[in-house]
């Protein structure tokens, strides 16, 4: 038994290293030295934007009083998150193709399987986040005034937590054997968040259409409020869906 296990991870570490040197090797960049610049410096831009602008929402998040507790820490959670990927992943892919375009080799073999790495956790963390969103707000919208006693400030860490572990578990154990393990987790976490995410939309359309129907035969005080009320979740939940759309596109 030591034996075989010794032989499996000499293999797999071999595995490891004949990719690296794939990805790091004059073979690979040849002639692409344009293209190798222009994705750097796109990668720096974006790298600045998202650093910035996810500073700026985390700030006006700190301000605002209105959200839910729950609602603002998931919002909290995916900003942090994209703020890492302008502050780290961004970063690290920067200097992985600057060293691939200048041919350091050394430096591209370790940045690689660190940006590797990073990419896959963050994009796993804001595209689940995104789903919990949507998830959230369809809550907001069938359970009402039960609502707030259900999506408590203690179950979202739990739920926030439980999803940075997921993420970090399934994509660094995939990364370290080299195996199919991400491979499989992506295709079965981006169709269900996916799913998820258009089934929550549909059915937030739908109710509310439903409801708005239902407030027209109202009083009229009455209407005017729940209009209001109407009114606000629409923004919130037209947010919601362009950060949807904004991550899938990427």
């Amino acid at each position: 038994m030591p034996i075989h296990m010794t032989t499996a991870n000499v293999t797999a570490d071999g595995q490891h290293k004949k990719g690296d040197q794939v990805l790091c090797s004059w073979d690979l960049t040849a002639g692409l030295y344009d293209h190798l610049t222009f994705i750097s410096f796109l990668n720096s831009f974006l790298s600045i934007t998202a650093f910035l602008g996810n500073t700026l929402i985390l700030v006006a998040l700190h301000k605002e009083s209105s959200l839910h507790p729950p609602s603002k820490f998931l919002l909290r959670s995916l900003a942090t998150t994209d703020l890492c990927v302008g502050l780290i992943s961004g970063p690290l892919s920067v200097i992985y193709w600057t060293s691939e375009m200048n041919e350091h080799w050394s430096i591209c073999r370790f940045v690689l399987p660190a940006s590797m790495l990073t990419g896959s956790i963050l994009c796993s963390v804001s595209l689940l986040t995104v789903t919990a969103i949507s998830v959230d707000r369809l809550l907001a919208l069938l359970l009402s005034l039960r609502y707030r006693q259900v999506v408590t400030l203690k179950r979202t860490y739990a739920m926030v937590i439980t999803i940075w572990i997921v993420s970090t578990v399934f994509t660094a154990t995939g990364l370290q054997y080299w195996n199919m393990i991400t491979l499989w987790y992506w295709i079965i976490v981006i169709p269900l968040c996916l799913v998820t995410s258009v089934f929550s939309y549909t059915k937030i359309f739908f109710t509310l259409r439903h409801h708005q129907n239902k407030v027209q035969d109202q009083v009229q005080q009455l209407n005017q409020t729940n209009q209001l009320n109407i009114a606000r979740y629409r923004k919130a939940v037209t947010s919601a869906i362009l950060l949807q759309v904004t991550l899938v596109a990427c």
